[in-house]
């Protein structure tokens, strides 16, 4: 499980329009749709109900939505970086500015464990989230989080 089979450049946004939780999940969901082919409206309700579950915010500004939908064939993700950070009713109580939103198949077991298991180590390294909060450019951040991996794993 790497970046590059997890996500597409084109599902990496910087968002300045999330000001709400429920907004930025409309805009996982808006974007899993136009990168993904999934329906908005069920990645939307997928997110929600998982939500419900308890929050995914991670601490540290960072969020790690998830959910499984039908119409994948593998997992997939999408990553922003939103221009205001919002609650998110993390764990630390601090509010989000970074969400990677995993979206696996309904069957997926272990490969959404793994996928998810790698954004989260990958996020918790706080050099990484910083180069990424100081380059509000898709193209950069989509570039910072392959070649972070690359780092890493060498």
């Amino acid at each position: 499980m790497n970046f590059a089979n997890l996500l597409k450049p084109e599902a990496v946004k910087v968002l300045t329009s999330a000001s709400s939780k429920k907004r930025l999940m409309h805009d996982l969901g808006d974007l899993a749709e136009s990168v993904y082919g999934v329906k908005s409206s069920d990645v939307l309700n997928a997110l929600l109900e998982r939500e419900s579950l308890g929050p995914t915010g991670v601490g540290h500004g960072v969020a790690l939505p998830h959910a499984r939908l039908e119409g994948l064939d593998r997992v997939v993700g999408a990553f922003v970086l939103l221009d205001k950070p919002i609650d998110f009713t993390s764990v630390d109580r601090q509010p989000v500015d970074i969400a990677f939103a995993l979206f696996a198949p309904e069957d997926a077991g272990v490969e959404h464990l793994k996928a998810l298991a790698l954004v989260s180590r990958t996020l918790r390294n706080t050099a990484i989230c910083s180069k990424l909060r100081s380059n509000p450019n898709p193209a950069t951040l989509y570039t910072i989080l392959i070649s972070d991996e690359a780092e890493q794993a060498a």
